[in-house]
């Protein structure tokens, strides 16, 4: 379990991103963070994993104040965590096989065979087996996001962070990564946390919904509980939103 508690945030430059925010966000749990650019959806994905020191509150991850874990301790608690990056963030240098195989490089005392055994399981698990040995310019845009998916997956995490999961891809492909994710998360039992702009997203793949706004928790239900608010603020963005993404 991951409990957020008046979280703030402000940067050099005087902005105050994060006002207060609160959020639990339960064990096994698919959980949509929602709101205009520049909310403070990506930042409070960085406090999650430590990346950022908040001003005040805390991020607590099954019973461990993040902030205040030495860093050999820090260190541990992110081996928990996969992250898939807005752009799928590989090395163009390496093969899609050394990609994924980063993290059990680093953080695993596997042999060889054992790293290529659980590279070409993850590849299988989204779907692009026998790929190892090309090079991400070799891919398309969904092939590098489930290459990125099979990297995040690689050291068994419990908890997935995805940053815009479908930002820059087609509709077919969007719903293609919406089945990957929701199957994932299904079948590992894994804690899932999903920043998008995506409202089809949401609603194909999130147990539940947190929406920003000015800095602070404004909504937490499901994605019915979403669709039905008469709630002017949370009415003016599914309006904007849903005719900017319609898929």
């Amino acid at each position: 379990m991951i409990a957020i508690s008046g979280l703030t945030k402000s940067f050099q430059n005087g902005k105050q991103v994060l006002r207060g925010v609160d959020l639990d966000i339960q064990t096994g749990e698919s959980i949509a963070v929602i709101g205009e650019s520049g909310c403070g959806k990506s930042v409070l994905l960085k406090h999650i994993i430590g990346l950022l020191h908040p001003d005040a509150g805390s991020v607590v991850v099954d019973g461990k104040s993040v902030h205040t874990l030495a860093e050999a301790d820090l260190y541990a608690l992110r081996t928990r965590f996969g992250f898939l990056f807005q752009s799928a963030a590989l090395f163009d240098s390496m093969t899609v096989f050394e990609n994924i195989a980063l993290g059990m490089v680093e953080n695993t005392s596997l042999g060889a065979a054992e790293m290529e055994r659980v590279v070409e399981e993850k590849l299988e698990m989204v779907g692009l087996p026998g790929t190892g040995k090309l090079k991400p310019a070799e891919l398309s845009g969904g092939m590098r996001k489930r290459v990125g998916l099979a990297r995040a997956l690689a050291t068994n995490p419990e908890y997935l962070l995805y940053d815009e999961p479908t930002t820059g891809l087609d509709p077919v492909m969007s719903n293609q990564i919406d089945a990957l994710i929701a199957d994932i998360t299904s079948r590992l039992n894994v804690t899932s946390i999903i920043v998008t702009h995506d409202l089809f997203s949401v609603y194909a793949i999130a147990h539940r919904v947190a929406l920003l706004h000015d800095g602070r928790t404004y909504f937490q239900g499901t994605p019915d509980d979403l669709r039905a608010s008469q709630d002017p603020i949370i009415r003016a963005f599914l309006s904007r939103y849903e005719t900017e993404n319609s898929r």
